[in-house]
């Protein structure tokens, strides 16, 4: 193989190369259904939101309906503020709750919400008043491991 030729072939790899990861971005970003602008922002107020980022799933009843879009922390009450954007369509109860919640014993974290029955909304930047905290595996764990061996000495 001559140098020109060697260089087309390395021409026609690369733009191959390039041209599927060009692909496979596009079809990524289409199948996590990202928006930009369509939907409205509730806020969540939390113990511990352990587990939880930026892009954690917001479910109801198992089905994608929003983002956490943010975190921070309350310096007065020492919460985690949690700022969630769901889907237009999606109306939420004012009397609902979050709760944060594990797709498994060590899958990723999400936010569930649990509608209630009140006639009312929840409009842009309302807080979720009716709130649950992420459950530590590992303290868990801790302290069964722990009163376990209480038990056995005694």
């Amino acid at each position: 193989m001559t140098k020109s030729n060697h260089n087309y072939f390395d021409f026609a790899v690369g733009s191959v190369v390039l041209g599927v990861a060009c692909l496979f971005f596009f079809t990524s970003l289409q199948k996590s259904k990202v928006s930009d602008a369509n939907g409205y922002n509730i806020i969540a107020k939390f113990e511990s939101a352990d587990g939880l980022s930026s892009g954690s799933d917001v479910k109801i009843s198992g089905v994608k309906v929003g983002s956490v879009i943010s975190q921070e922390l309350d310096k007065k009450s020492f919460q985690a503020v949690v700022t969630i954007k769901l889907n237009n369509d999606v109306k939420i109860p004012t009397d609902s709750s979050a709760k944060v919640a594990s797709e498994g014993l060590l899958g990723s974290k999400y936010i569930s919400i649990v509608p209630g029955g009140d006639i009312e909304f929840l409009s842009e930047n309302q807080e979720i008043q009716f709130t649950q905290s992420s459950v530590n595996f590992e303290e868990l764990l801790g302290k069964f491991i722990f009163s376990g061996n209480k038990n056995a000495n005694n």
